[in-house]
């Protein structure tokens, strides 16, 4: 069985997961530290950054752009996830464009950094007490990125048209990384929260609502699919 090194709440790795699961193409998960990366790591992607497939040959894809591509290849079968004409599958390259580095380096970065890889950080690499103003800068930028998901939302399907997409699912990691903590204001934006609510319902989904980190328990909300 193919192999995914990944991190429980690094967003990349979890939107790997979801398009794996999408595509009906389990894969054995190695659980990897992004502060401390394993030799093993280093050997399959010499950058030692998450997520990396490892095939049963021994072959390895990393990058999480060249891996979504990579899936959408070798996997795509009945499931597209990036699907339709090249103007539909632009916009879905966009929207996950935005999550991957707008979103992240906006709030999943500062949020996750400052309130969990600092937690399990050794101290002389800069683990410790989280920077608070970064926190909070982060989730009030969140705030903007679900206005904007809960405005896709009112006019189309699923964020990138009218299919599920790779979109759906880069949008749904990020935001699930930061709702396990129970940082999103999910009742102040109804329109993103209805959007999450049928993601989190799809099969794909449920071995994620399993996942839990050492000392680290997920929010009530993060289980609830009525939250």
């Amino acid at each position: 069985m193919p192999r995914l090194h990944h991190f429980t709440l690094d967003p990349y790795s979890r939107r790997m997961r979801l398009a794996l699961n999408e595509y009906g193409s389990p894969a054995e998960l190695r659980d990897e530290q992004p502060w401390a990366p394993s030799a093993d790591l280093f050997r399959f992607n010499a950058a030692g950054t998450l997520p990396v497939l490892v095939e049963d040959d021994g072959s390895a894809v990393s990058g999480v752009e060249a891996l979504s591509e990579y899936l959408e290849e070798t996997r795509n079968g009945a499931t597209s996830l990036i699907p339709g004409n090249a103007a539909a599958r632009a916009e879905v390259r966009r929207l996950t464009g935005w999550f991957d580095t707008k979103f992240y380096a906006e709030v999943a970065e500062p949020v996750l950094t400052e309130k969990v890889v600092r937690r399990f950080m050794p101290r002389e690499q800069g683990g410790g007490s989280p920077e608070m103003t970064r926190v909070r800068k982060g989730l009030d930028l969140l705030k903007a990125h679900l206005d904007y998901v809960g405005r896709l939302a009112d006019g189309r399907n699923w964020l990138a048209g009218d299919h599920l997409s790779l979109a759906d699912l880069a949008g749904a990691a990020h935001f699930s990384a930061i709702d396990y903590i129970g940082d999103v204001p999910w009742a102040d934006f109804p329109s993103a929260k209805a959007w999450f609510q049928r993601l989190k319902s799809r099969p794909s989904f449920r071995p994620l609502l399993a996942d839990s980190v050492r000392g680290m328990p997920a929010s009530k909300s993060y289980t609830d699919l009525d939250f």
